[in-house]
């Protein structure tokens, strides 16, 4: 007498007369080990891309109120659109770092990580220490 297979959730191995195909075994074992299949990968991505597509939509309605939209096309600014935009308004005389770190409310590691974005790429340049113009 044969014993029935049975694992999590009282999964049980097909059986015929001929005995099990290659391919009924593979999928018995994927979905006894949970192993996710190409279509389950698809279907989650297909939900993340859903996901994304609300938060964006959802980030653009909770834009900040006082913050200048830039070049983005009406999306809202990046960080580092809010340091030059404060750079800017400053001109020629340039702006010091605690007066942006005041108008953006960054923390010092992120405006130092930001402004030395920022110059790297040419958008501003550093007048003196702790000075910058853009």
């Amino acid at each position: 007498m044969r014993e029935k297979f049975t694992g999590q959730g009282g999964l049980q191995m097909p059986k015929s007369k001929k005995g099990m195909s290659f391919d009924g075994m593979v999928k018995f074992f994927l979905q006894y080990y949970r192993i996710p299949t190409r279509k389950d990968i698809e279907k989650l991505m297909d939900r993340i891309d859903q996901l994304e597509k609300l938060i964006k939509g959802k980030w653009s309605e909770h834009a900040r109120p006082g913050a200048a939209a830039g070049n983005n096309g009406g999306k809202p600014p990046t960080a580092s659109d809010m340091v030059e935009e404060v750079i800017r308004s400053c001109g020629s005389k340039g702006a010091s770092f605690t007066y942006i770190k005041d108008q953006t409310g960054f923390d010092d590691k992120k405006l130092r990580n930001i402004i030395f974005r920022l110059n790297k790429l040419g958008r501003i340049s550093r007048k003196a220490r702790g000075i910058y113009t853009a």
